[in-house]
């Protein structure tokens, strides 16, 4: 019974992948809204182009940077030229379009009186949003203040800022080559714009080296005056220094330092002449106090004092000896004493030598120092003088960095540029137009082909019903029976043949047909189908399950003899209950107003009894139950049915409507058939651009139908 499910279209999943055919395909499809939205744009952009747009001309002077040096005398540290690097270049763009060289342009000619500088003299557009608010705040004011006069300065720095916004300035690739533009109203306000700053560029050049001389001129003087004056002051400090102390010089201070080393010399031999005389005086005292002649002798060394030591074993003077004992001591006395003299002598001496040379010294050191400050100055004095003499030369040959190449002669024609204006819009239109087809297409939750709803259901679709042109449901089957060939009745035969096919080894006897809300076309549906399956000759039986709504009755001729309630609860025979009607072969049963819930009538075991006799008395039974979505009687009915037939309403019924339609049935393990795609509109088709592929909605499949 269940159809096989192609695809868990219904199930939770990233579809992130772009059919670029899909998207072509959609895109072909809406062409007559892209079309037409390049049409729109089209127009736009002509009335904008030729009716809107204000012409604008375009002028342009060129300049050239004089990079050889124009200078007669070697001036570089007191006034530069413009450097030929980048950096510098594009500096000197700059300073073209600066503010303070646009406004000379401005004053030179007079631009505060062209209205298109000056928004004031203008006339006041009649639509625009502060035209209509002022007029609309005159109707509650009985009187506007008198607008104050303009300031002279505001109107220059305005005016500035709109000749600046219609001011270029470019450097021609790898040459010392500017270009001036103007782009204005007219050709000559855009040449004079263009010549006028070139003009006052170059002489705003020359006025710039003019103010830099000057300005060097004076600092040079004052630095000059400066150094002569530091000068004079150092010359007079040498001769101050050199009257106030001795006559010095290197060689003078390295002769006095000789006689300060000799000095020293001699004091260090004093000195140790001095220690050896003490040491001999005190051995030899040493000596006397021991007494022993021998030693005392020896200490001495003297030969005197050795001969009377000699003869005293015969005539030995005690007195003669220590005499000359005293003697001998008393002169080693005097000559430490004559050394401490001779010593202190020399350190005195020394002492005076020392700071004698350190004072002469400092006095050379400081007069060098004094003489290399002397030697700078000058040297600093002289540069400064000499660059004062060039500078003041120089005042009178100033020439600009850069002269005139060619002046602007002409305006040409620049904008707008129609064609350009025209190409673009209708790009812009076209790509507004396949913008919004992709939106309507993404935002699109509505099912137009069978393609794409057995893509999102997965479930496969048994037939597309194209919408029945009638205007009462009682019209149905005069319609089917006399138009038999049409696109709706082989469109029935289409779904019958798909319906009967949709399990050969088990062929469904009872068939259920409903979906997911009211006014999907279902009903319509089923009475075709039994009407159909009837016209086979087969024996039907079509029973009218939706009791709640009851709708059989605007299509049949109603009974009075009761209907499906009555048969089911045994109060009234088949026989009595059954209506015909002649216009097709099928056995009828109508439903009718009960108090028993109508969930509760199809879940009783006399329902499925019906059921089961009814199988089996007839060929095929065909059940019409309500909207799975509005209430739980399809869900019911539908374990007892063969085959369940899912009508979807043609770009009408949202997925998720479907899509929770069909679970419901997945609930309970039921699985549905197949689907059907209702109520299809062959004009919509065409519009939405699906006409041309689909059967009975293509040009080709008019011929075979009947309409």
């Amino acid at each position: 019974m269940a159809g096989k499910r192609m695809n868990p279209a219904l199930d939770d999943q990233d579809d992130t992948d772009i059919d670029i055919l899909s998207l072509l395909a959609t895109l072909w499809r809406g062409k007559a809204a892209i079309l037409g939205a390049a049409g729109i744009a089209l127009l736009l952009g002509g009335y904008y182009a030729y009716g809107v747009a204000v012409p604008k001309y375009q002028a342009t002077a060129s300049l050239v940077l004089d990079v050889r040096s124009s200078n007669v005398m070697d001036l570089e540290s007191v006034m530069s030229g413009v450097s030929t690097d980048a950096a510098s270049i594009n500096t000197e763009l700059e300073v073209i379009r600066s503010t303070d060289l646009i406004k000379q342009v401005v004053a030179r000619l007079n631009l505060t009186d062209d209205p298109e500088f000056n928004a004031t003299l203008r006339p006041d557009p009649s639509f625009t949003p502060g035209a209509i608010r002022n007029r609309i705040t005159s109707l509650f004011k009985s009187a506007q203040p008198t607008p104050s006069a303009p300031d002279i300065d505001r109107l220059q720095s305005q005016a500035a800022s709109a000749v600046r916004g219609i001011v270029s300035a470019s450097n021609q690739r790898n040459t010392y080559i500017f270009n001036i533009s103007a782009k204005t109203e007219s050709p000559g306000k855009s040449v004079r714009i263009v010549n006028a700053l070139a003009e006052i560029y170059i002489d705003n050049q020359i006025n710039d080296k003019f103010k830099a001389t000057e300005q060097a001129v004076t600092w040079l003087s004052e630095r000059v005056r400066d150094l002569e004056i530091e000068l004079r002051d150092r010359e007079d400090g040498i001769k101050r220094l050199q009257a106030e102390s001795e006559l010095i010089s290197p060689e003078i201070l390295e002769a006095e330092n000789q006689q300060l080393r000799d000095l020293r010399q001699r004091l260090t031999q004093a000195r140790t002449e001095k220690a050896a005389a003490t040491d001999r005086l005190a051995a030899r005292r040493a000596a006397v106090e021991t007494g022993d002649m021998a030693k005392i002798v020896s200490a001495f060394d003297d030969p005197t004092l050795a001969t009377i030591v000699r003869n005293a074993t015969s005539n030995f003077d005690r007195d003669v000896f220590d005499a000359r004992l005293d003697l001998l001591i008393t002169r080693d006395t005097s000559a430490i004493e004559r050394a401490n003299a001779q010593e202190e002598a020399l350190a005195d001496s020394v002492g005076r030598q020392e700071t004698r040379m350190k004072t002469q010294s400092a006095n050379l050191i400081g007069l060098e120092q004094m003489r290399r400050e002397v030697e700078a100055t000058r040297v600093l004095y002289e540069s400064f003088l000499t660059r004062l003499k060039e500078t003041t030369i120089q005042r009178g040959l100033q020439r600009a960095d850069s002269r005139i190449l060619s002046m602007a002669e002409d305006g040409r024609y620049v904008e707008p540029r129609k064609s350009l204006i025209l190409a673009i819009s209708l790009m812009l239109g076209a790509l507004i137009g396949a913008a919004v087809v992709l939106v309507l297409e993404a935002l699109r939750n509505h099912f137009r082909t069978a393609e794409d709803l057995e893509a999102r259901t997965g479930y496969t679709v048994l037939g597309q019903i194209p919408r029945i042109p009638i205007k009462k449901r009682s019209e149905l089957l005069d319609y089917l029976t006399s138009k038999p060939t049409s696109a709706a009745a082989e469109a029935i035969r289409n779904l019958r043949t798909s319906v009967l096919m949709s399990n050969v080894d088990a062929p469904c006897k009872v068939i259920m047909s409903t979906s997911s809300i009211p006014s999907e076309g279902k009903t319509t549906q089923a009475i075709a189908l039994a009407q159909n399956l009837s016209g086979l000759g087969r024996k039907v039986l079509l029973i009218e399950g939706d009791i709640r709504r009851r709708t059989f009755g605007e299509y049949f001729k109603a009974s009075e003899k009761g209907g499906l309630a009555a048969l089911i609860a045994g109060e009234k025979t088949f026989d009595e209950v059954v209506v015909r009607d002649p216009r097709m072969n099928a056995d009828i049963i109508m439903g009718e107003k009960t108090s028993i819930n109508a969930a509760d009538l199809f879940s009783s075991d006399r329902f499925a009894s019906f059921l089961q006799e009814a199988r089996d008395a007839y060929d095929y039974v065909i059940i019409d139950t309500p909207p799975v979505l509005v209430v739980p009687d399809a869900r019911v009915i539908a374990p007892h049915a063969d085959a369940i037939i899912y009508t979807v309403k043609w770009d009408s019924t949202t997925r998720s409507q479907v899509a929770e339609g069909l679970r419901q049935f997945e609930s309970l393990n039921l699985r549905v058939t197949g689907t059907v795609l209702s109520q299809i509109d062959a004009a919509g088709m065409k519009k939405y651009g699906y006409g041309g592929k689909y059967g009975a909605y293509s040009k080709y499949g008019q011929s075979y139908y009947e309409s």
